[in-house]
């Protein structure tokens, strides 16, 4: 009887035994995300010390985390803002990038804002199937609907401009996904006081539902920012004239047969950076908002 008495864990030592285990667990976490971290990282702070050499030690040392000052120089950095045909032409690839994400983003959330709201708010018949045809979507690669988007594209006559670049991205399945599940915690109540109060449709869903999803706004705007100011697939299928480059395209031209600007490639691709890392550092907390407020129905 002893025994067994001494067998039974008393409340007080199976909380402490839970709270060593939740610390064992944290640490172990914290190791495994640190060392993550550096791995991710390390091709960031490799390339940041590699844009403050010459090119040419790039190619003789390849990108490392040892930091040579004798070696280190302003140089890469002054080329792109000296004013030189290079600079100018990676300064409007900048251009470019910056009114191509812009208008991507603004289009791309008024148009599955609308969507989502209708399939979220209203009844119709279908509704399920519609909803489904668009989710499916996001489980086909884009490899596989660039051959008929790019038909399509030239069927419509949209080759070589920024218009051919948006629009077949601007219904995106993962967005209107995010925002129907946002919109679902919602109640459709409001909806019937907006009507009882004499409001219309666009009234109500722009004036009263729209800034209730402010949190999921801001949260797609910069998702939808760091696709559009990254991406390079697509726009190097329709853009012809080297006017209309993007920077991520223009910054691979500088790698060809006759000869590899490194100087100019490493300097830009660092500054290329800084306008999604400084967005994101600002907006993160809209961005945790964003994707836990729907979250919780209520």
């Amino acid at each position: 009887m002893s025994n067994d008495q001494n067998r039974v864990t008393s409340p007080k030592d199976f909380k402490e035994g839970m709270h060593v285990r939740r610390q064992i667990f944290s640490w172990i976490a914290t190791i495994f995300f640190a060392l993550l971290s550096a791995i991710i990282m390390f091709p960031v702070f490799s390339g940041l010390l590699a844009s403050f050499r010459p090119g040419r030690e790039l190619i003789r040392k390849g990108l490392s985390l040892t930091i040579d000052f004798d070696s280190m120089t302003l140089d890469n950095y002054k080329y792109l803002f000296s004013g030189n045909a290079d600079s100018l032409k990676y300064w409007m690839w900048f251009k470019n990038s910056l009114v191509l994400t812009i208008l991507s983003v603004v289009l791309t959330l008024i148009v599955c804002y609308f969507v989502s709201y209708g399939i979220t708010m209203y009844d119709f018949k279908l509704k399920n199937i519609l909803y489904f045809l668009v989710i499916a979507t996001m489980m086909v690669p884009f490899e596989i609907l660039l051959l008929p988007l790019y038909k399509e594209v030239i069927a419509l006559h949209l080759i070589d401009s920024i218009a051919g670049v948006i629009l077949p991205g601007i219904c995106g399945a993962s967005t209107i996904f995010f925002f129907h599940q946002y919109m679902t915690s919602l109640p459709k109540e409001l909806l019937d006081a907006g009507r009882i109060d004499g409001a219309n449709e666009y009234y109500i869903s722009v004036k009263i539902m729209m800034p209730i999803v402010k949190p999921a706004f801001s949260a797609m705007a910069i998702l939808s920012a760091m696709g559009a100011w990254n991406n390079m697939l697509w726009p190097l299928m329709v853009f012809r004239s080297a006017d209309k480059f993007t920077l991520t395209i223009g910054l691979n031209t500088l790698l060809t047969p006759y000869g590899n600007n490194y100087d100019m490639l490493i300097a830009g691709s660092m500054l290329a950076i800084l306008p999604i890392f400084i967005i994101f550092l600002i907006f993160q907390k809209y961005i945790i908002d964003g994707m836990t407020a729907g979250a919780v129905k209520g």
